[in-house]
Order: C-alpha cells, then sequence, then structure tokens
C-alpha cells in the first residue's frame, strides 16, 4: 500500500489566518494543498478562482492540487498556470474530451486525475488508464462542504482500488474528497484510499489546534 499523504482542503481556511495556516501545514510536512475550484455551473457554489492560486504559489512551496469542478476545463486549463509535479483533476462529466483534457493537463506538466462523482461508474475509467496519475473519489456529491459520507463509498474505494491493480496500474493513486472525517478516514485508507481531503470534520475540525488534527488524522490513515 502506498504511503498516506495529506490535502488540506483550503476552501476551510479563514483567510485571515492564511499566512499562520500555512507555516503550520510546512511544519507538519503536509503534502499538497487541496485548491477546489468551483464555476456555479458544473456544481451549485462557487469557489476560489486563479488569483488564489497565484496567491498560495507566491506564499508557500507545497505543490497545489486543483480539483477543477467547472464546465470545459479544456479551454480553461491555461488559466490556472499549472506547475510541475501539481496534481489536476477534472471531472468525467464536464467535457465531451475527457481525454484529451487529460493528456493537456500532462502536456503542461501537470499530474492529470480524473474525478469521479459517487454515482459515476468505474468503467468510465477504460479508455484512459494510460492518461491518468491518479483517480479522485467523492464520497460526497460535490459543491458543499459540511457533507455526510455516500454510504457505498468505502465499497467504491476497494473496487477501484482492484480494478487498477487488475489492470497494471498499481501505481496510480486514489484521492478521496468528502466527509473525511478521523473515523472514515481509516475505513477509507483500509480500502485502498492513499491520498486524504481534509475539511470541516478533520483538519479544519473545530475546538482542536490544527497540528493536532493533522496529527490525529495521519493516525488514522497510517
Amino acid at each position: 500500500m502506498k504511503t498516506s499523504q495529506l490535502a488540506p482542503s483550503m476552501m476551510c481556511v479563514d483567510f485571515a489566518e492564511m499566512t499562520d495556516v500555512l507555516r503550520c501545514f510546512e511544519a507538519q510536512g503536509i503534502e499538497y494543498l487541496h485548491v477546489d475550484i468551483m464555476d456555479g455551473e458544473f456544481v451549485s457554489n462557487f469557489t476560489l478562482g486563479t488569483d488564489f492560486c497565484k496567491y498560495l504559489r507566491s506564499h508557500t512551496s507545497i505543490p497545489l492540487d486543483l480539483h477543477l469542478m467547472i464546465n470545459r476545463p479544456d479551454n480553461k486549463l491555461s488559466w490556472f498556470g499549472i506547475r510541475e509535479g501539481e496534481f489536476v483533476s477534472v471531472h468525467w462529466e464536464s467535457t465531451p474530451h475527457i481525454q484529451r483534457t487529460l493528456a493537456m493537463i500532462r502536456d503542461l506538466g501537470g499530474k492529470p486525475m480524473l474525478a469521479l462523482n459517487p454515482a459515476t461508474p468505474i468503467e468510465v475509467l477504460d479508455y484512459v488508464l494510460d492518461d491518468i496519475d491518479g483517480v479522485l473519489l467523492m464520497t460526497v456529491n460535490p459543491g458543499f462542504a459540511g457533507q455526510k459520507m455516500v454510504p457505498c463509498m468505502p465499497e467504491k474505494i476497494r473496487n477501484t482500488r482492484a480494478y487498477l491493480d487488475s489492470h497494471s496500474r498499481e501505481d496510480v493513486r486514489i484521492e478521496v474528497d468528502g466527509n473525511v472525517s478521523f473515523i472514515h478516514a481509516g475505513e477509507m485508507r483500509a480500502a485502498g484510499a492513499d491520498i486524504f481531503v481534509g475539511g470541516t470534520s478533520s483538519i479544519f475540525a473545530k475546538g482542536t489546534p490544527i497540528a493536532e488534527n493533522i496529527a490525529k488524522l495521519r493516525a488514522a490513515v497510517r
């Protein structure tokens, strides 16, 4: 099993405390910063954007994990200044040209991920396996923080890991996003997930310092 990695959900950060939070993440060895880009069309919410990505890159060396919940990302990838080694996730439903979009991400230096909504079947991976470095499994329906996990998602994680391994893609990482709580994270890890998007139910849980929450989440997914 691959080493687990954490990707805090940056839409959960209090912007007034952003500098202190980034220094905490650096001290705690956070691997990625998960940036949710929503356009108000693909999902019914509007969050973060290109200037925020520029801000993060100018204030920390932690690589970004861009999650593009937007229509036609193939027409917009150039907006984001994708850097070498950054994960970039696009949803299967977001464009009729998903293979081309994934290839474009790689050409720009990014690590392409295909994002699957809870009801999107694993079989959509069939003809893009050579084009991806990861699969982002939404364990809630995308668009809002603070939701409950869709109950069948641990099974989907297991099935995705088995699918990838059976197609000789053991190297492909599985990222999980949505109610990655201290309770659910261990179950997700056991099912085969290895990158964990931490939000309000773990890294940003109220009442406890972020550093303590990070340590608790790492222990849950060890």
